[in-house]
């Protein structure tokens, strides 16, 4: 799984398994629980009776919903235990089907953010970013900024103060990922000009940066 930024929960309802996450590997303990922030390459080693429910947050979802700053989880494998209540994780895992336990989590967060009051920054960058995704895919900061009547330096504040990286960064990282999903699903119709990019040599190399491969490996 490729760089993604968006905080990601592992629920291990069958045995232990593997991920390698950037250099390291880990070896995840049956009933083991954790949380990864998705800042870096992650390579899960399927097993036929693996049995894991996920739960993934948009950039900035943890802190509104828990308050959990995405700067603490960088580069970091965090037990889940030590994030949510023992007794929901267990009341999750006792849980009957993938339904019952959608709707645990449901009540569990909507509850949560209730009590939590808005942050100006947080609000702000989701915003943004939602824009962006929906709109054009614009990636130049500036005119982001522009559009946001905010100075690109005020742009870059917010960003790391949320997610924890440059909006230029993350904008790229965004475009990368879904170019590449759109140009997987039909490569006779992609044109890399529909996702900012000047040509497909340009888009060529971006991928070769993103996933360290070349496009043809695919």
């Amino acid at each position: 799984m490729y760089p993604s930024w968006t905080p990601t929960m592992y629920i291990n309802l069958g045995p232990a398994y593997r991920m390698a996450i950037g250099r390291r590997m880990y070896t995840i303990k049956e009933g083991e629980d954790v949380l990864l922030l998705r800042d870096g390459y992650v390579c899960r080693y399927n097993q036929p009776d693996d049995y894991i429910f996920t739960v993934k947050f948009f950039p900035g979802g943890l802190e509104a919903v828990l308050g959990l700053s995405q700067l603490s989880l960088v580069g970091k494998v965090v037990r889940l235990n030590e994030i949510l209540p023992a007794a929901l994780l267990m009341k999750v895992k006792n849980a009957h089907d993938f339904q019952e336990r959608k709707l645990i989590f449901e009540r569990f967060f909507l509850e949560t953010k209730s009590r939590r009051k808005g942050d100006h920054y947080l609000d702000f960058v989701n915003d943004t970013i939602a824009r962006h995704i929906t709109g054009a895919l614009q990636f130049n900061v500036d005119q982001v900024a522009e559009r946001r009547f905010v100075s690109s330096k005020t742009l870059n504040r917010y960003f790391h103060r949320v997610v924890g990286l440059a909006p230029k960064k993350y904008f790229s990282l965004v475009r990368a990922r879904t170019a590449l999903t759109a140009f997987i699903a039909d490569r006779k119709q992609f044109n890399p000009e529909n996702f900012s990019y000047h040509d497909k040599s340009h888009f060529y190399r971006d991928m070769m940066g993103f996933t360290g491969q070349r496009i043809k490996d695919f």
